[in-house]
């Protein structure tokens, strides 16, 4: 297997250290840059181009959200992931919209974090238990907003569920083609009518539906 190449972004350094050491301790795992603010972590990102990002949220000069979205936009193969201190059901939300495909509570990185880059590494999503949770009662209050309820005509097939669950992990639509032996025009026809059915605008919406109905497990 080839080598997973880590940008890790933190501006405590000592924090940094310590991630960056329990990540390279992983056969075929290896820091290919650091950053102690977000500035840093967008320079690094568009040239060294990790296959996956680690980024604190509370950094100086550029939050870890926008340098997610900046990152995204140069680096469109890496897989985010955040690191915070913080767990409101806002930031949660902003998270998902950035385009990170995992989120870890600082407090739960000793035993969640190794666990959550694999997950990205396989094209999988990871939220830590207590996000996840979260996220789910968020999803289930009693008083959702509109575009986070379900319409009742938006009743998938088991194919649309499939196609869901594939473009939720991050695959293309090439590769759900290859996945469910359609032709690519065809995924790309299913891909746009799931999202004008579902009324989802982007990738990250629809992982949040897959989440909501259970398609994906958080």
């Amino acid at each position: 297997m080839a080598t997973l190449r880590l940008l890790v972004a933190d501006d405590h350094e000592v924090v940094r250290k310590g991630l960056c050491a329990l990540l390279e301790e992983q056969p075929g795992w290896e820091i290919a840059a650091e950053a102690s603010d977000g500035r840093e972590a967008v320079e690094k990102a568009k040239k060294v181009k990790p296959d996956v990002t680690v980024l604190d949220i509370g950094m100086p000069f550029l939050n870890g959200l926008e340098a997610a979205r900046q990152i995204l936009k140069e680096v469109t193969n890496t897989k985010i992931l955040i690191l915070t201190m913080h767990d409101s059901d806002s930031l949660i939300r902003e998270v998902l919209n950035a385009g990170a495909r995992g989120y870890v509570l600082k407090t739960d990185a000793g035993s969640d974090l190794v666990t959550a880059v694999d997950a990205l590494r396989r094209n999988k999503t990871f939220f830590t238990p207590k996000v996840a949770q979260m996220v789910l009662d968020g999803y289930l209050k009693k008083d959702p907003k509109p575009d986070e309820v379900e319409a009742p005509g938006a009743r998938l097939t088991p194919r649309q569920r499939e196609i869901v669950q594939l473009l939720a992990e991050g695959k293309s639509s090439k590769e759900v083609a290859v996945a469910l032996c359609l032709s690519v025009k065809t995924a790309e026809t299913h891909r746009a009518n799931i999202m004008r059915r579902l009324n989802c605008h982007s990738v990250s919406e629809l992982v949040r539906y897959a989440i909501r109905n259970k398609i994906i497990e958080a």
